[in-house]
């Protein structure tokens, strides 16, 4: 069969080809074969698959604008990567092909590279990886270029990829080092220049030299091509003119950027307003003018992405010109846009719950200051400002929940018979109101879900559903008005509960709805004839004397607290006069009566009424003329922090009788101090330090039992805080009271104990000071002495310092002779981790019955 020429002729041709194209010769044909291979193949998908990649980078990335913004949007991720491993898989196919443009095209003679496109290799390959974060493997890549190829059309650009990776890796004052000899040597131009005066205004940010950094962004700003950057430079240069405090220069930065338009992202003209609404000055400028611009703004439909930040400016303006109601609405307003900027939300929050706190609304600012936390970082500063805020009010709110509910509960117990029907007549009559308004709701609710599974079968819109499909139109949660009714009614009836177990239990709500669940909870529990007859609820109002005595009991407690509260705390000098001529018109108990006397009258000081702090004054030195206060009153000087009978001092005498092991004096002052000053911040720490008295004298079991009280009954102070903490973390490990055996490894230190019953204090010190003279005679070991208190009736003598068990045992055959006749007390040998057993179980008994016999 004959061969056709042209076939032979092809097959020639393609031979010869691919002959000339070897990487190992200089010939025009091989150069240009390889050149363009490499730049329409893989430089081409490399530089697609970068493209790519900084594409998903920018929409995975949020800007603060509560900040100056970085001139590169990248976010640094400071997720650990192993070798081998990329954060991006674009990036890592464009160093892929990077890598296969190097080593397929490459064409290497007598040291210099041939194919022009080489360099462009190199240059993606840093790209990539600079991106991917790997940053010491891209300046290698970089650097190569500068030292393989100094004549490349690409060393500008490669200089600069350099210095951005520089300030990567916080050399800073080298990159800068390096820009500025870059614009020495060589003549920068177009985007070139653009990209590398930004990166220099960078480092000069990184380096606090703002003044230069504005410099240099000018620069860039009318060398870029590209209107996405030059409105970011223009913006960041706004921000840092702010920052100079140079207002007016700012506000033509950001007028650069609103000129621009739709020809940069529509963020940063939104921004860009916004920042000039900030620098509005009040004083001098037209207010009109500026509540039209926000309102023009707010109505442009094509703002509406960015409501969230233009709903908080305008309440910014209402709460600036006073207008407090208008300013509530806008910043709730701006809330219900579900913003995903979390500093916005948390700023909006904090406003709403400073505004609260100056109305004095101190639960209500509790609940915002929780919001505003959730939206914090954790244990950044702003977190712990509104963290130090919001504890400061912790007390007051469950004060004045307690108050409000045991007020309500005393004022139904005053009422006859016939006021209670008409209350409670009353009451019903707005449950069937209310019950026939989410009736109707229902039945709307009902009809929507009818309407919407229509319209979706309607439009072809059949979601995957299980069951029948009667069941599957009528299921609860496929209609969002149903879903978002019955998260309302949840709300109403138990408040904003957490997802946990046990979450209907009443110590897991909110303080803030103590009142709401407890009567809401009422109503779960009750039938529905029930909950529309008076008496059911007329029946649950304590008529016990006892138990109305204790409700009144805490209500005043409630009132004594807030009093100090509002008068220490918060400077609230009205409302804590008000709260202390409450408990003083409410018939207390006598504890309450004269310090509550006391500080009306430093309240009356306080607000100038002198007539009435003259008359508070004569009422406390005539009635209680031998109390702590009158002679405060008739001895101003003895009120300073140092007057010996002032709570604090003499907590500091107790605290030293303590230290000394006084502890049955301790603890039977500290009864008498809580009841003389009961009610004042003191007596929680006299409780505490009672407490741990009553441990060392009576043992775990009793030390559990007051910490336990404390935990409970001071629950919101320092001291009841660590009560609980004591409870749970400390008293569980203390509950082992088995002896270890002397071969234990923790049995490397043992005591020698002289046991004292009943003893005189004298006894016991003149026995130490002998034990001591006849310890110093004792050779090759250093032992000391020290007086411990068992019990009420017991003291213990103890020698320390041996760690020997058969050398302690016989300890008297350390002495001399004459030493011997000193020390004739009998004495037991303990290790030290039994002693401590014995001290915390108070069951030296059971020890010495276990065969530690006396010697």
């Amino acid at each position: 069969m004959k061969i056709p020429f042209k076939a032979i002729l092809v097959f020639a041709c393609s031979i010869l080809l691919l002959v000339s194209c070897s990487r190992k010769k200089d010939k025009f044909i091989s150069r240009n074969f390889h050149a363009v291979t490499a730049e329409f193949n893989a430089l081409y998908n490399g530089y697609n698959a970068l493209e790519a990649g900084r594409s998903s980078l920018n929409d995975g990335y949020s800007d603060n604008y509560w900040d100056v913004l970085p001139i590169e949007r990248m976010q640094i991720s400071e997720e650990v990567m192993l070798p081998g491993q990329s954060k991006n898989e674009n990036f890592n196919t464009a160093e892929e092909k990077a890598v296969k443009a190097i080593q397929k095209h490459s064409i290497t003679i007598e040291g210099k590279e041939k194919n022009p496109q080489i360099d462009e290799a190199y240059l993606l390959l840093g790209k990539s990886r600079y991106f991917d974060q790997r940053f010491v493997p891209a300046l290698e890549a970089f650097n190569y270029i500068l030292y393989k190829y100094p004549a490349s059309d690409k060393i500008i650009q490669a200089k600069i990829w350099r210095e951005k990776t520089n300030m990567r890796l916080d050399n800073d004052e080298l990159a800068i080092k390096n820009l500025k000899r870059l614009f020495k040597q060589e003549e920068v131009e177009g985007q070139d220049l653009a990209d590398a005066s930004s990166t220099l205004a960078q480092a000069h940010l990184n380096t606090k030299s703002v003044d230069s950094a504005i410099t240099q962004l000018e620069i860039a700003s009318n060398a870029t091509k590209n209107d996405d950057e030059r409105g970011r430079y223009r913006f960041i240069q706004g921000q840092l003119y702010n920052e100079l405090g140079k207002k007016d220069s700012a506000n033509f930065a950001f007028d650069k950027v609103i000129e621009l338009n739709r020809k940069t992202p529509r963020i940063y003209m939104i921004s860009a307003y916004i920042e000039k609404i900030k620098n509005f000055d009040y004083e001098k400028s037209n207010k009109f003018e500026l509540l039209e611009l926000i309102t023009e703004l707010e109505e442009n439909r094509e703002n509406r992405p960015f409501l969230d930040k233009i709903y908080h400016q305008k309440a910014a303006y209402y709460l600036h010109n006073k207008s407090d109601s208008l300013a509530i609405t806008y910043f709730n307003k701006s809330l219900r846009t579900n913003s995903q900027d979390k500093i916005l939300k948390a700023k909006n929050y904090e406003i709403l719950g400073d505004m609260n706190f100056d109305k004095s609304l101190y639960q209500e600012a509790g609940n915002y200051y929780d919001s505003t936390m959730t939206n914090l970082v954790i244990n950044s500063k702003p977190y712990r400002i509104i963290k130090r805020k919001r504890d400061n009010l912790e007390d007051v709110i469950y004060y004045e929940a307690i108050a409000k509910v045991n007020d309500s509960v005393l004022n139904l117990i005053n009422l006859s018979e016939g006021e209670r029907v008409a209350y409670f007549d009353e009451f019903i009559e707005k449950l069937k109101i209310k019950a026939e308004k989410e009736k109707e709701k229902a039945e709307a609710a009902e009809r929507n879900t009818g309407l919407v599974t229509v319209n979706d079968n309607l439009a072809g819109n059949q979601p995957v559903r299980t069951g029948t499909p009667s069941q599957a139109a009528m299921f609860y949660f496929y209609n969002p008005t149903t879903v978002a009714y019955g998260k309302n009614e949840f709300v109403k009836i138990w408040g904003d509960r957490t997802l946990e177990d046990n979450w209907r239990w009443s110590n897991k709500g909110n303080l803030g709805t103590v009142n709401n669940v407890s009567t809401n909870n009422l109503l779960v529990n009750a039938s529905e004839d029930e909950m529309y007859d008076p008496q059911f609820y007329i029946s649950k109002i304590p008529s016990e004397a006892k138990e109305i005595d204790s409700i009144s009991k805490e209500r005043n407690y409630a009132y004594y607290q807030l009093g100090l509260i509002y008068k220490e705390k918060f400077k609230e000098y009205e409302l804590a006069k008000s709260k202390f001529q409450n408990l003083l018109n409410s018939n207390p108990e006598e504890r309450l009566i004269l310090p509550s006397k006391y500080n009306l009258y430093k309240i009356y000081e306080l607000l100038g009424n002198n007539d009435e702090a003259a008359i508070a004054k004569t009422d406390i030195i005539s009635n209680y003329p031998e109390s702590r206060y009158a002679t405060i009153l008739n001895n101003p000087d003895s009120a300073s922090d140092k007057d010996e009978n002032s709570p604090e001092s003499l907590y500091e005498a107790l605290y030293q009788k303590f230290e000394n092991q006084e502890y049955v004096e301790v603890v039977s002052k500290s009864e008498e101090y809580i009841n003389t000053f009961d009610g004042e911040p003191i007596v929680s720490k006299l409780e505490l330090l009672k407490a741990t008295a009553t441990g060392r004298l009576y043992g775990l079991e009793a030390y559990g039992k007051a910490i336990n009280y404390i935990a409970i009954t001071y629950a919101n102070t320092p001291e009841g805080k660590q009560a609980q903490d004591i409870e749970a973390n400390v008293l569980p490990k203390l509950t082992n009271s088995e002896f270890f055996q002397e071969n234990d490894s923790i049995t490397d230190n043992y005591k020698v104990v002289f046991k004292f019953e009943n003893p005189k204090p004298e006894q016991v010190a003149s026995f130490q000071k002998a034990l001591d003279e006849v310890l110093k005679n004792v050779k090759y070991y250093s032992l000391k002495s020290s007086v411990d208190v068992y019990n009420p009736n017991i003291k213990f003598v103890i020698v320390h310092g041996l760690r020997n068990a058969q050398v302690a045992k016989t300890f008297n055959q350390l002495l001399t002779k004459e030493d011997k006749k000193k020390i004739k007390e009998p004495y037991f040998v303990i290790t030290s981790a039994n002693y401590q057993i014995i001290q915390i179980h108070k069951n030296l008994d059971a020890y010495l019955n276990t065969g530690n016999n006396t010697k």
